[in-house]
Order: C-alpha cells, then structure tokens, then sequence
C-alpha cells in the first residue's frame, strides 16, 4: 500500500452538490480498491495561470489517501471521463509530511493604466532658426547645379553624316 494525494481542479460553474458527488465517488473508489482514506481538504476557488475551456478559475481539492496501485489506476481512469473535473494529478505523498493548509492566493493582477501620448517636440529656438535657414539655402543651390539643363543651355548637337 502507498501513500497518495490527488489534487483535483473542478469546474467553478458546477453546483456545490457536483463538487461533493465527484469527492464522494473518489472516496468509494479508493475505499472499494482496498485504501483507506486520510483526509480532504478543499482549497476553494482559485484564479488559473491561463484558460482551460474559456474559464480563468478552477475550485482545487486535496485529497490524501492509502491505497494499492491498482486502486489508484482506477479513480485516476474515473476521473479522466468525470464531468466537472478540469485536471486532476495523482503523486506520491512524501513520508511524513503532507500539506495541510492550501498556498496563499496570488495577488490580484494590477489593471492597465492608461497611456498617456508623449510631448510633442519643442519649437525651433529663434537662435537656430538662421542656421536652420542657411542649411535650406544651400541644399537648394545644390539642387541647382545638378539640375538637368534647358533646350536653351543644352550643347548643340553635331551634324548627322551620310
């Protein structure tokens, strides 16, 4: 015989009475299987660390018990078709301990804030505005000298021979 614990994540949209149905039924199993039961303790609802199913909670149990492996085998096929169980995992209890009191509850994620827009770019400072206009100046003259030139400035061709 070996010590177990099954932690159990039922459906949080299920009634209570479902919850205390699957509970009771795991407890029949273990005991028809030759274990014997320890304990259950309910953790109650509990936020997940990502969806299962569109649902962001799961109601969690922890259930200690003696039983064979063979025993074991079975809730854990019982469970697997069991409406109302969202994950369940089986381990072996470690030899004199066990958890009695379920983890304490994350803390509740903090809400967006709202982005504020950054400042526009402060104006030209009228010091800079010479230069900046100086800079114009000459990137438009250089504009002139490679400009393709007129019919008028343009080299007259030679004469086609014959």
């Amino acid at each position: 015989m070996n010590d177990y614990e099954i932690l159990l994540m039922l459906d949080p949209e299920a009634p209570e009475e479902r919850h205390n149905e699957i509970i009771a039924r795991t407890r029949e199993l273990i005991e028809k299987g030759g274990g014997s039961w320890l304990s259950h303790d309910s953790w109650g609802r509990r936020r997940l660390a990502y969806e299962i199913d569109h649902k962001t909670d799961g109601v969690y149990h922890l259930l200690q018990f003696d039983a064979p492996p063979a025993a074991l085998d079975e809730v854990a096929r019982v469970l697997k078709i069991t409406d109302g169980v969202m994950r369940h995992m089986a381990t072996r209890r470690p030899k004199g301990g066990g958890r009695v009191a379920p983890p304490p509850p994350l803390p509740a994620p903090e809400p967006e804030r709202e982005r504020v827009p950054e400042p526009a770019p402060a104006a030209v400072v009228e010091d800079e505005a010479p230069e900046a206009e100086a800079e114009h100046a000459d990137s438009a003259s250089a504009v002139e000298e490679y400009a393709e030139p007129t019919e008028s400035e343009a080299p007259e061709a030679a004469p086609e021979e014959e």
